[in-house]
């Protein structure tokens, strides 16, 4: 099992958290900050089907970002979010960020996509303790697939003391994204930890029987969605395609700090909307409220989000 020293470590932690915009606090510390798709319990699994395979929604932490014109909505007149997010039902002072990994069983494969902050970017953590209510253990996960490497999406992949923590899994994400890593020296201690762990693919790959990665270009080099099926039934797993269940959806051309290359990130989500409302695809959403289930839907002029039950409606 591979360690860093404790330089690398702090190095690394911090760069992870330099992933998230500097305003990114934990959302439990703004009053009324996220909005709440249910009252599930923190650190619980949300458990669902994807036709035959057992899935589970895994709750990582949340972040909250200021409604300032610089985050999610760059360079829009605040009165036209505000309207936007009163219009939904939502508080104007802070925007809320679930941060939610998915978990699928697949035969003798347990898949994991993506793996929450691990703790940093001031987010709760709790990647560890949901997986053991879906009733794994780290040293049990086979594959975990990465949508892109932000922090908030790859800080669960090593603990505190740099060790792996999943020791036993394949770690796989696209060329583009490794190679990106591999090339930006402040990540350099995590590409030494995940080197012996790494198997990349080209975009729109089979990753995994039942697994095939969607090319969604424009929020890092590489980044990727993945397509799940089992039968009849499918779930794409969307990574940052979209970050907000009402800006992201209603507004997919208001520029979101994260895009590497706004322009193209812009046209993917407004493409991925349009795609998955006229196909009525069913949406697994990171960053949308627990437990981030639901599909696209066309009214008039616009998209909106229409979340499936929750934990407290079933």
């Amino acid at each position: 099992m591979m360690r860093l020293t404790l330089t690398a470590v702090s190095a690394l932690a911090l760069t992870l958290a330099a992933c998230s915009p500097p305003a990114a606090e934990k959302a439990a510390e703004t009053p009324g900050a996220a909005p709440a798709a249910s009252t599930q319990a923190a650190n619980e699994a949300f458990a669902f089907k994807i036709g035959a395979l057992d899935a589970y929604a895994l709750q990582d932490g949340s972040l909250s970002v200021p409604n300032n014109g610089e985050v999610l909505a760059i360079g829009e007149a605040k009165a036209d979010v505000d309207a936007l997010l009163t219009a939904n039902g939502l508080p104007t002072d802070t925007l809320g960020l679930s941060i939610q990994p998915l978990l699928v069983k697949m035969g003798d494969k347990v898949v994991l996509f993506d793996t929450g902050a691990g703790g940093q970017m001031g987010t709760e953590g709790e990647l560890l303790t949901s997986l053991t209510a879906a009733g794994v253990q780290p040293g049990q996960v086979t594959d975990i697939l990465i949508s892109h490497a932000h922090g908030d999406h790859v800080g669960g992949l090593v603990n505190g003391e740099g060790q792996l923590v999943f020791p036993n899994a394949t770690i796989r994400m696209t060329t583009d994204e490794w190679d990106a890593l591999k090339a930006d020296p402040t990540m350099a201690a995590l590409v030494t930890a995940l080197t012996p762990k790494v198997q990349t693919f080209a975009a729109g790959a089979e990753v995994l029987p039942g697994v095939t990665a969607v090319d969604i270009q424009g929020h890092t080099p590489g980044h990727t969605g993945y397509q799940i099926a089992s039968g009849n039934e499918g779930l794409l797993y969307i990574g940052d395609t979209m970050h907000h269940s009402v800006i992201s959806v209603q507004r997919p051309d208001w520029t979101i700090q994260f895009d590497g290359r706004a322009d193209v990130a812009e046209a993917s989500r407004r493409a991925l909307l349009e795609r998955a409302a006229s196909e009525n695809q069913r949406l697994y959403a990171v960053h949308f409220p627990y437990p981030g289930l639901g599909r696209i839907e066309r009214r008039a002029d616009d998209f909106v989000w229409v979340a499936e039950p929750g934990p407290a409606a079933r």
